[in-house]
């Protein structure tokens, strides 16, 4: 399964948080980044991620419902989640060459 830098973000933070992960704290992803998206931008590819990884079966997602959709507040890891969080950690990462 391939994952995006964000979604790597996402499942560490839940891993390290051993409970609920509230959506606020996922924004010090792009604290990091050179090249930030507007706050609306940020807001819509971190939701995209989330329901990604719920889709998935990584996450479990508490938050409100409206007739037109989920407004997703805080995340919570599930086992398989958790698996699959300990392998990303024994897996080396690539460095980006440039040829």
């Amino acid at each position: 399964m391939i994952i995006s830098p964000l979604q790597r973000f996402i499942l560490t933070s839940a891993y390290d948080a051993k409970g609920r992960l509230q959506r606020t704290r996922l924004k010090q992803f792009y604290s990091s980044q050179k090249k930030k998206p507007s706050a609306d931008d940020q807001q819509r590819i971190i939701s995209r991620s989330i329901e990604r990884l719920i889709e998935r079966g990584l996450l479990i997602g508490y938050g409100r419902r409206t007739p037109e959709k989920w407004f997703i507040d805080e995340v919570r890891m599930t086992v398989p989640g958790r698996r699959y969080a300990k392998k990303m950690f024994n897996t080396q990462q690539q460095l980006p060459f440039k040829p």
